[in-house]
């Protein structure tokens, strides 16, 4: 791992680091942007960063702070976590996250976009845990609305379409196939509601 000099700290690059890294410079070739391109397109969005700037990150020689990192995804069009998580050709592809280890590329994407804790227990302390990634993840409204987007999947009567019951049942097999985990289907079903509708209580809508 290569050290870097950040004011009078070193930094040491994680696997992190070296995945915004690679990442950097795949969005830049994707998006047809040389360094002295993109260094003038930073200096517009309010974020200067030399050439030559761009090519240390890209080599992992120097430090992608948040806010570089969040002023890049802007630039490229992308999500932040497009550039904190490793593009694999699999979902079991094993990828190093920083602080938790590895872990399938699923799980870490799931966890990436806020659908799933990074690992997921069977059990009370699953369902505890789906509520803290619930409540601690993001804004009430933002919940309010993903519930409202996975309610336009259900009929005006509360009971769930076809299609959302085909869906749930989709991010189930997968979840089981890609994380090893087996979770009974009844269960998942009713932390998949929870988790998108609110519910308290885990009601099944049936």
């Amino acid at each position: 791992m290569s050290d870097q000099q950040y004011g009078r700290r070193a930094v040491e690059v994680g696997p992190t680091g070296k995945t915004v890294a690679a990442n950097l410079a795949r969005l830049r070739k994707v998006r047809s942007y040389s360094t002295r391109q993109l260094s003038a397109e930073m200096e517009r969005r309010g974020r200067a960063i030399s050439p030559s700037g761009i090519t240390r990150m890209e080599k992992g020689d120097r430090v992608v702070t948040a806010d570089d990192l969040t002023a890049f995804a802007a630039v490229f069009g992308v999500s932040p976590v497009s550039l904190l998580l490793p593009l694999t050709t699999t979902a079991e592809t094993p990828v190093e996250v920083t602080g938790a280890g590895t872990v399938a590329a699923l799980q870490a994407w799931e966890w990436g976009i806020g659908r799933l804790p990074l690992q997921l227990t069977e059990g009370p302390a699953g369902r505890q845990q789906m509520e803290e990634h619930r409540l601690f993840g993001m804004p009430l409204w933002l919940k309010d609305h993903v519930r409202y987007s996975v309610v336009a999947h259900a009929s005006g009567e509360g009971r769930l379409t076809d299609e959302a019951v085909a869906m749930i049942e989709e991010d189930r097999a997968r979840f089981e196939e890609e994380t090893g985990a087996t979770i009974d289907p009844e269960t998942f079903r009713r932390l998949w509601i929870q988790t998108r509708l609110g519910g308290a209580d885990g009601q099944s809508m049936d």
